[in-house]
């Protein structure tokens, strides 16, 4: 079975930093979920792959409460551009 690496774009950290002890875990959580399977709907990770990504390469959202973790997969490696409150939108992906 394959282990994905998930990296994080810096802006995607500066969000975390910016959130309280328990939601920072809680998305932690989600993401550490994607080590195994960061392609598949299931139980505990509500992914979707994204269309209309304008030409990029697939990108995948990952639900977890009221934030999105927009997300890209190369080879091994599991590519978190950006997490974001619900309400924000998918600007510009």
């Amino acid at each position: 079975m394959t282990v994905f690496d998930i990296r994080l774009h810096p802006g995607a950290v500066r969000f975390l930093r910016e959130l309280d002890a328990d939601t920072k875990d809680r998305i932690k959580l989600a993401l550490r979920n994607l080590e195994n399977d960061p392609f598949r709907d299931r139980p505990k990770a509500d992914i979707k792959k994204l269309e209309g990504t304008k030409g990029r390469e697939n990108l995948y959202r990952l639900r977890i409460g009221d934030y999105r973790a927009v997300y890209a997969v190369e080879g091994n490696t599991v590519w978190v551009a950006e997490i974001f409150l619900r309400g924000k939108g998918y600007r510009g992906i």
